[in-house]
């Protein structure tokens, strides 16, 4: 919305800083981080008294959590709400791949906040049947994959008009490392964007089980792909790192830096012991924006590795229940796998801590991919 300011801007003067998106990046986090401390405790003591017991505890996990009975969740609301309202402050509205985002992150807070509300007020932890939060949640992806591939495409005709040889991303698979291969999945994109949005939904909400275990690792995937949202969406970078040219995905770099003060503002109230919980409202919309951002920018496989911990996390869940169906044994204690870790005696802030260091390394590694060929 600020951007409109550069309508005031001779040149050179103030309003002019509007138009760079580093500038209003800044501002975003700013903005998010502030709005974090300051709706922090007032929400908290709501859901505090709304909620009464809080959160409820798992029956079957870790004796050292039942010490967190009665702390509130539904936490993910004031992340939400910072990035939401940063991003509208910020960024261009009248580009399409923010809107795109935006709604995914919505939508799938949405999801989560229903099946908190449903837990709250039932006082288990069964919520929202499975089922049916995968099949709404399939159904969001699938809109924000048609979305994205109709964005891809308004770029592509753009593009193909003034370049000579150049190669459509709509509906393409791109890969790492070998970066002039592009394969043509055409409508079967729209299928394997909604695996990748509703996977990292799902893998993040998986991960998020010890205080301030996941928002971290969420910041720090988020931002390397804020890093590659503004890379591939400027055309001198993608000369330089010969990479695809997203035109318009540099704009997602506001949503990022908006989500990364959010998540700070969050994390100082999550910080162990934690005042609240995200729970699925904010682990759900978090992680549909990690795959929203992955589906813009065609960095899909790369989110796979940036964000490699959720899906360790998602896969010791299938691992062990795959095997317990079949053998009636368990892989692990327990799974997820930082339940495993914390079964075998490691304190909780070990635990997190290093699973900090490893999303770190994996977020170089992933970032790395752009120069590397």
């Amino acid at each position: 919305m600020l951007y409109w300011l550069t309508a005031l801007s001779d040149g050179g003067d103030f309003f002019n800083l509007f138009r760079y998106i580093t500038f209003r990046a800044g501002g975003a986090f700013m903005t998010a981080l502030f709005f974090g401390f300051i709706f922090g405790p007032p929400l908290i003591n709501v859901l505090r008294k709304r909620q009464g017991k809080g959160q409820p505890i798992r029956d079957d996990g870790p004796e050292t959590h039942f010490a967190k009975s009665g702390t509130p969740t539904m936490g993910g609301l004031l992340i939400v709400g910072a990035l939401m309202t940063s991003t509208l402050f910020w960024a261009r509205l009248d580009n399409g791949f923010v809107w795109m985002v935006l709604f995914v992150t919505l939508a799938f807070g949405l999801i989560g906040f229903a099946d908190d509300y449903a837990k709250v007020s039932k006082g288990n932890v069964a919520g929202v049947s499975g089922k049916m939060r995968l099949g709404i949640g399939f159904a969001i992806a699938g809109v924000a994959a048609y979305w994205a591939m109709h964005l891809h495409t308004v770029n592509d005709i753009a593009l193909a008009a003034r370049v000579e040889d150049y190669d459509p991303l709509s509906g393409r698979l791109a890969f790492p490392v070998f970066k002039d291969t592009l394969v043509n999945l055409g409508w079967f994109f729209v299928p394997f964007a909604m695996f990748v949005v509703v996977g990292a939904a799902n893998a993040v909400n998986l991960t998020d089980g010890l205080d301030g275990l996941a928002i971290m690792p969420v910041m720090i995937a988020a931002g390397a792909l804020g890093i590659i949202a503004y890379a591939v969406g400027r055309v001198d970078f993608t000369d330089y790192l010969d990479v695809h040219y997203v035109p318009g995905t540099g704009e997602i770099l506001i949503f990022v830096a908006g989500l990364a003060g959010g998540g700070l503002g969050f994390l100082w109230y999550n910080a162990p012991p934690a005042a609240v919980f995200m729970g699925d409202t904010g682990s759900l919309a978090l992680g549909g924006a990690l795959g929203a951002i992955a589906v813009a920018t065609k960095h899909e496989i790369v989110l796979g590795i940036v964000g490699g911990l959720f899906v360790v996390e998602a896969l010791s869940v299938i691992i062990q229940v795959f095997y317990f169906k079949r053998t009636g044994k368990r892989v692990f204690l327990m799974a997820p796998i930082h339940h495993h870790y914390e079964k075998k005696g490691w304190a909780e802030p070990q635990i997190v801590i290093r699973f900090w260091i490893i999303a770190l390394i994996l977020a170089l590694i992933g970032l790395a991919t752009l120069k590397v060929r």
